[in-house]
């Protein structure tokens, strides 16, 4: 049996594109742990703001919105389900345009902070492995294994375009590079909460990687560590 003894709380960081949410998933399976999915919280977020007729830039509205809004996040059988205010918005909110608003949103610290008590909730005392952006450095500074999931940026992109061909979605693969570099630097660059490693965080370049190979570099390393 592949689960440890104690739950541990799993953290998983790293740009847009490098596979996070797949390998995610598939650890979490792997150790029947609770997987979370920090970024489908702001995509959730940046959903209801559109659909709301919201102004994006309007911080205040955001963060009312953020204290307001009924988020739930469940993986079952494969897929990951998210509801808004009881709504199903699992295709939603994978979309471009969600994708750029959730980009935005998730640069105001008063929309940071909300979201970064839910993700505390949902991982409180439980085994969980939870993905994002600053859950390492941020949401929990203190979990028992961290990794920054890279590629390189030319894989990163052909992994995002050929997701967005499969929801139907047009564009070019350069256009799709272009939005990963914009990304990237918003994330790196925000005052609040900016995508970095943690100190501690075990690096592993998923380039070139199958999921599966991923995780079980992953597990390796969690049987060293624990």
């Amino acid at each position: 049996m592949e689960r440890p003894k104690k739950p541990l709380t799993i953290a998983i960081d790293g740009p847009v594109g490098a596979g996070k949410s797949t390998v995610a998933k598939l650890l979490a399976q792997r150790l029947g742990y609770l997987y979370v999915d920090s970024g489908a919280m702001y995509r959730a977020l940046a959903w209801k703001a559109l659909d709301s007729g919201l102004d994006l830039r309007d911080t205040h509205a955001l963060a009312d919105l953020a204290h307001e809004i009924r988020i739930e996040i469940i993986y079952q059988g494969g897929d990951l389900k998210v509801s808004v205010d009881g709504r199903d918005v699992s295709q939603e909110i994978r979309g471009a345009r969600v994708g750029r608003a959730s980009s935005l949103v998730s640069t105001f610290p008063e929309v940071r902070q909300r979201m970064v008590e839910l993700q505390r909730k949902m991982g409180s005392g439980r085994g969980v492995v939870i993905e994002g952006r600053d859950i390492g450095t941020v949401v929990f500074p203190d979990a028992a294994v961290k990794f920054y999931l890279y590629a390189s940026l030319e894989e990163r992109g052909q992994r995002r375009h050929r997701e967005l061909e499969r929801r139907g979605e047009d564009g070019t693969l350069e256009e799709t590079l272009e939005e990963i570099k914009r990304r990237n630097a918003q994330d790196m660059g925000r005052i609040h909460s900016p995508l970095k490693r943690a100190p501690d965080a075990i690096f592993i370049d998923s380039t070139g990687l199958s999921p599966e190979e991923v995780v079980e570099a992953m597990m390796e390393e969690i049987r060293r560590l624990i």
